[in-house]
């Protein structure tokens, strides 16, 4: 059975940062690209960033480029974000999933129809 558990969201100022972590069990964490992906109420979810399965290349939306860093750990099954300079607009419940439509090493996507096994996020609320 596959689990995934994001954590790390917290209240914080605009300006200030945080360290998003999601976990993921029950797979092969290196047999997948990981992907952040964000949804605001009313909004639809949002592909934040993804990283391929060893970390070679990285994908970030415009709107994080420069201040957002993805990363992962295969050896502790672990994916991160680095936020920092954050905003209002940042605001929103952040998750984290594998890729499972596509294996390849190298590549990664944004597009949230690509992954599965959705975890139950992590709150990111920045105050002006």
């Amino acid at each position: 059975q596959v689990q995934v558990v994001e954590s790390g969201g917290d209240l914080v100022q605009a300006g200030g940062s945080l360290r998003l972590s999601c976990t993921a069990s029950g797979l092969t964490f290196d047999d997948y690209a990981m992907g952040w992906f964000r949804q605001a109420p009313g909004n639809e979810r949002e592909g934040v960033s993804c990283i391929s399965r060893i970390g070679a290349n990285t994908n970030y939306a415009d709107s994080v480029k420069g201040r957002f860093t993805i990363s992962r750990d295969n050896a502790k099954k672990t994916l991160y974000l680095q936020m920092n300079s954050l905003k209002p607009e940042d605001t929103a419940m952040y998750y984290c999933a594998p890729m499972t439509s596509d294996r390849s090493w190298f590549g990664c996507s944004r597009d949230a129809n690509k992954y599965n096994y959705w975890g139950q996020g992590t709150q990111v609320t920045v105050s002006s």
